[in-house]
C-alpha cells in the first residue's frame, strides 16, 4: 500500500469530510479511500445492461440461446363512446 499526503486542504473541506466520515461511521482516511474509489469507478467505460447480463450468466447456458420470432405488435384498443 502507498501513502498519499494532501496539502493545502481548506478548513471547510476538511470539516465536511470529517462530518461525512462520522455519518458513515468510518475514519476520515477510510472516507477518502471510498470517495476516491467511487470517483475512479465512475470514470471507467460503463458497459451496457446486455453486456453485464451476458458476462454474469456466461457459464450457465449449455446451448446457444435462440431468440423467438418477433410478431407485429397488436393494434391499440379504441375506447370511444360511439361503439
Amino acid at each position: 500500500m502507498t501513502s498519499l499526503t494532501i496539502r493545502n486542504l481548506d478548513h471547510a473541506t476538511k470539516q465536511k469530510l470529517r462530518m461525512q466520515a462520522a455519518r458513515h461511521g468510518v475514519s476520515m482516511e477510510e472516507e477518502v479511500r471510498r470517495i476516491l474509489k467511487e470517483a475512479l469507478r465512475a470514470g471507467e467505460a460503463p458497459s451496457g445492461l446486455g453486456k453485464r447480463l451476458q458476462d454474469r450468466f456466461a457459464g450457465l447456458a449449455t446451448e446457444e440461446f435462440v431468440l423467438p420470432r418477433r410478431r407485429a405488435p397488436r393494434k391499440a384498443l379504441r375506447w370511444d363512446d360511439s361503439a
